[in-house]
């Protein structure tokens, strides 16, 4: 007997403890308290289609809060486009702040539309910021020259407003700041005078706002204000200089190189010259020997000789007197 309560109360808390087993599980796949939520908050969302997020891997959580929020506020939006967002790696909180920013703003925006600014990369809920109150993008300090070769440093702030029809494939901060400072450069370098731009920098603003520089951007340029103007150097004066020492450089190189080919001429008629002598004493040299040999062979007689030295004797001494005068006469 008591074997047989004993089985009865060990029965009975194994089919207990499966129940919870299967309770928890079912609680835990079925996601109940989330239904009741989106029931009791005017989302009417089926329990199979809870069920079915979870068989495709998506948190329910994930969709039907947003989905809370977008019914609240008054949007009607379709369950299958936020998991698509989902699914796709889109940030649907994100695309519901924005779509009710929007809304209160009264600007024109589809979820479609939204949804495709989300995907593009762009953050839509600070672009519909931005649509509603414009930002203002500071440019770096940008140098141009004035036809006066005087250069000139401006700072402008471009005060932009978000094109929601052109966020998707439409340029960004870094065009808007590029092409400003292009018409910059080329404003003041089209003013004849640096001063002329000291005394109306609000030129550079009205001839950079003609140019219609945001077309082809996400963004609308209202206005161009420019907020720092300085003089800087001057270049015109600095490019002559470096041209005159540039000149000067060149011409030193070209007296150069002829002073050294003077040199190198120098040198060839110096080694000619020795080489003459070189040969003339050869030649000397060679004067006792033909000498020795017409006394040998009796071409040339003794007295012959003597008269000749004679002569060469008396040349020298003359030679000797001339040039001693020479130097008396210099004295």
């Amino acid at each position: 007997m008591l074997l047989e309560e004993t089985s009865g109360l060990i029965g009975i808390a194994i089919v207990a403890i499966l129940v919870i087993i299967i309770l928890s599980m079912f609680f835990r796949f079925v996601p109940v308290g989330l239904w009741v939520t989106a029931y009791f908050s005017g989302v009417k969302v089926s329990i199979g289609t809870l069920v079915g997020m979870r068989l495709r891997r998506v948190a329910p959580q994930n969709i039907i809060r947003p989905l809370i929020k977008a019914t609240k506020a008054g949007l009607d939006i379709n369950i299958n486009e936020l998991e698509a967002h989902y699914l796709a790696g889109g940030d649907i909180n994100q695309v519901i702040d924005a779509l009710i920013a929007a809304q209160r703003a009264n600007i024109d925006l589809v979820f479609k539309q939204a949804a495709a600014i989300d995907l593009a990369g762009r953050n839509v809920f600070e672009a519909v910021q931005v649509s509603v109150n414009p930002k203002v993008i500071e440019t770096p300090v940008i140098a141009a020259m004035a036809m006066n070769g005087i250069e000139v440093k401006a700072r402008a702030k471009v005060t932009v407003r978000a094109n929601i029809e052109r966020l998707v494939g439409g340029a960004g901060e870094e065009t808007i700041i590029a092409r400003v400072g292009e018409g910059i450069v080329t404003t003041v370098g089209s003013a004849a005078k640096h001063t002329d731009v000291l005394e109306n920098p609000d030129s550079i603003s009205k001839m950079v706002l003609k140019k219609g520089l945001d077309s082809g951007t996400a963004f609308e340029i209202l206005s161009i204000d420019i907020a720092d103007i300085d003089v800087g150097r001057n270049i015109g004066a600095s490019l002559q200089m470096e041209q005159a020492e540039a000149d000067k450089n060149i011409a030193q190189a070209k007296a150069e190189e002829r002073r050294s080919m003077a040199i190198a001429q120098e040198q060839e008629m110096i080694a000619e010259v020795q080489k003459m002598r070189a040969r003339v004493v050869e030649a000397e040299a060679e004067v006792p020997l033909a000498l020795a040999e017409a006394l040998r062979s009796g071409n040339l007689g003794v007295m012959d000789y003597y008269n000749m030295k004679n002569i060469a004797a008396d040349t020298s001494m003359r030679d000797s007197i001339s040039g001693l005068g020479e130097s008396e006469r210099d004295e």
